[in-house]
Protein backbone atom coordinates (compact mmCIF):
# COMPACT_ATOMS: atom_id res chain seq x y z
CA UNK A 1 0.00 0.00 0.00
CA UNK A 2 1.04 3.60 -0.69
CA UNK A 3 1.04 5.55 2.09
CA UNK A 4 0.50 8.56 -0.12
CA UNK A 5 -2.72 7.72 -1.33
CA UNK A 6 -4.14 8.60 2.37
CA UNK A 7 -2.20 11.71 2.60
CA UNK A 8 -5.02 14.60 3.40
CA UNK A 9 -3.43 16.61 0.55
CA UNK A 10 -3.83 14.16 -2.15
CA UNK A 11 -7.94 14.05 -1.12
CA UNK A 12 -10.75 15.62 -3.18
CA UNK A 13 -13.03 15.14 -1.41
CA UNK A 14 -11.01 17.30 1.45
CA UNK A 15 -10.84 19.90 -0.79
CA UNK A 16 -14.61 20.02 -2.24
CA UNK A 17 -15.59 19.75 1.97
CA UNK A 18 -12.98 22.75 2.37
CA UNK A 19 -14.44 24.88 -0.51
CA UNK A 20 -18.21 24.10 0.46
CA UNK A 21 -17.37 25.12 4.16
CA UNK A 22 -15.94 28.27 2.51
CA UNK A 23 -18.44 29.05 0.56
CA UNK A 24 -21.40 28.88 2.84
CA UNK A 25 -19.23 30.98 4.99
CA UNK A 26 -18.70 33.62 2.72
CA UNK A 27 -22.66 33.45 2.21
CA UNK A 28 -23.84 33.85 5.46
CA UNK A 29 -23.55 37.34 5.99
CA UNK A 30 -24.53 38.54 2.90
CA UNK A 31 -27.62 36.23 3.38
CA UNK A 32 -28.39 36.95 7.04
CA UNK A 33 -28.65 40.58 5.25
CA UNK A 34 -31.64 38.97 3.58
CA UNK A 35 -32.83 36.91 6.58
CA UNK A 36 -32.21 33.50 4.47
CA UNK A 37 -30.25 30.98 5.29
CA UNK A 38 -28.44 29.03 2.21
CA UNK A 39 -30.86 26.56 1.41
CA UNK A 40 -33.52 28.64 1.49
CA UNK A 41 -31.39 31.15 -0.64
CA UNK A 42 -32.02 28.11 -2.91
CA UNK A 43 -35.24 27.95 -2.86
CA UNK A 44 -35.91 31.36 -3.81
CA UNK A 45 -33.55 31.47 -6.94
CA UNK A 46 -35.17 28.27 -8.34
CA UNK A 47 -38.91 30.18 -7.48
CA UNK A 48 -37.20 33.51 -8.96
CA UNK A 49 -36.39 31.33 -11.88
CA UNK A 50 -39.95 29.13 -11.88
CA UNK A 51 -43.01 31.22 -9.88
CA UNK A 52 -45.52 28.25 -9.64
CA UNK A 53 -43.47 25.65 -9.50
CA UNK A 54 -44.82 22.23 -8.10
CA UNK A 55 -42.60 21.15 -5.41
CA UNK A 56 -41.35 18.03 -6.97
CA UNK A 57 -39.63 19.85 -9.49
CA UNK A 58 -38.18 22.05 -6.62
CA UNK A 59 -36.70 19.14 -5.14
CA UNK A 60 -35.29 17.71 -8.76
CA UNK A 61 -34.08 20.87 -9.05
CA UNK A 62 -32.59 21.99 -5.69
CA UNK A 63 -31.28 18.37 -5.28
CA UNK A 64 -32.54 19.30 -1.32
CA UNK A 65 -33.26 16.62 0.64
CA UNK A 66 -37.64 16.22 0.72
CA UNK A 67 -37.46 16.05 4.62
CA UNK A 68 -35.09 19.33 5.00
CA UNK A 69 -37.11 20.56 1.95
CA UNK A 70 -40.50 20.01 4.04
CA UNK A 71 -39.00 22.38 7.05
CA UNK A 72 -37.28 25.04 4.68
CA UNK A 73 -40.79 25.63 3.28
CA UNK A 74 -42.96 25.27 5.95
CA UNK A 75 -40.17 28.47 7.78
CA UNK A 76 -40.24 30.60 4.05
CA UNK A 77 -44.21 30.52 4.58
CA UNK A 78 -43.86 31.51 8.21
CA UNK A 79 -41.94 34.35 6.93
CA UNK A 80 -44.60 35.33 4.38
CA UNK A 81 -42.12 34.66 1.53
CA UNK A 82 -44.30 31.95 -0.75
CA UNK A 83 -47.61 30.02 -0.66
CA UNK A 84 -48.34 26.51 -1.17
CA UNK A 85 -51.59 25.52 -2.65
CA UNK A 86 -53.17 22.68 -4.69
CA UNK A 87 -52.79 22.30 -8.24
CA UNK A 88 -56.18 22.43 -10.29
CA UNK A 89 -55.27 20.09 -12.84
CA UNK A 90 -54.17 17.12 -10.02
CA UNK A 91 -55.21 17.96 -6.74
CA UNK A 92 -52.12 15.54 -4.98
CA UNK A 93 -49.75 18.15 -6.59
CA UNK A 94 -48.34 21.15 -4.58
CA UNK A 95 -47.61 24.32 -6.12
CA UNK A 96 -45.07 27.14 -4.50
CA UNK A 97 -45.69 30.54 -5.30
CA UNK A 98 -44.48 33.59 -4.33
CA UNK A 99 -45.75 36.22 -2.56
CA UNK A 100 -45.00 39.47 -2.46
CA UNK A 101 -42.21 39.73 0.04
CA UNK A 102 -40.82 37.10 -1.61
CA UNK A 103 -40.81 38.70 -5.11
CA UNK A 104 -39.36 42.12 -3.24
CA UNK A 105 -36.30 39.98 -1.92
CA UNK A 106 -35.29 39.25 -5.44
CA UNK A 107 -34.22 43.47 -6.16
CA UNK A 108 -32.59 42.76 -2.65
CA UNK A 109 -30.32 39.43 -3.30
CA UNK A 110 -29.39 40.65 -7.37
CA UNK A 111 -26.40 41.39 -5.73
CA UNK A 112 -24.84 38.76 -3.66
CA UNK A 113 -23.63 36.93 -7.40
CA UNK A 114 -21.34 39.92 -7.37
CA UNK A 115 -20.39 39.98 -3.79
CA UNK A 116 -19.46 36.52 -4.39
CA UNK A 117 -17.47 36.39 -7.51
CA UNK A 118 -15.28 38.62 -5.76
CA UNK A 119 -14.53 36.37 -2.93
CA UNK A 120 -12.85 34.58 -5.75
CA UNK A 121 -9.61 37.13 -6.38
CA UNK A 122 -7.23 34.35 -7.23
CA UNK A 123 -9.90 32.98 -10.08
CA UNK A 124 -10.09 34.38 -13.70
CA UNK A 125 -13.37 34.75 -15.06
CA UNK A 126 -12.54 31.72 -18.19
CA UNK A 127 -12.01 29.64 -15.31
CA UNK A 128 -15.08 29.82 -13.03
CA UNK A 129 -16.40 28.43 -16.24
CA UNK A 130 -13.89 25.89 -16.45
CA UNK A 131 -14.61 24.94 -12.94
CA UNK A 132 -18.31 25.11 -13.27
CA UNK A 133 -18.44 22.08 -16.39
CA UNK A 134 -15.65 20.18 -14.05
CA UNK A 135 -18.35 20.24 -10.81
CA UNK A 136 -20.76 19.40 -13.47
CA UNK A 137 -18.35 16.32 -14.50
CA UNK A 138 -18.66 15.52 -10.55
CA UNK A 139 -21.99 15.83 -10.17
CA UNK A 140 -23.00 14.23 -12.65
CA UNK A 141 -20.89 11.22 -11.75
CA UNK A 142 -21.35 11.14 -8.23
CA UNK A 143 -25.25 10.81 -9.06
CA UNK A 144 -25.30 8.64 -11.83
CA UNK A 145 -26.90 5.80 -9.87
CA UNK A 146 -30.01 8.15 -8.84
CA UNK A 147 -33.19 7.11 -10.10
CA UNK A 148 -34.06 9.54 -13.12
CA UNK A 149 -36.32 11.48 -11.71
CA UNK A 150 -34.53 12.36 -8.69
CA UNK A 151 -32.29 14.34 -10.86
Amino acid sequence: MNDDQLKLDNQLCHRLYMASNGLIRAYRPLLEALNLTYPQYVVMMALWEQDGISIQRLLAKTVIDGGAMSLILKKMKEKDLLSITQSEEDKRKKLLHLLPAGKALKITAAEVPTKIRCAFPNIAPDEVQILNRLLDKVCLDLNADEPEDNK
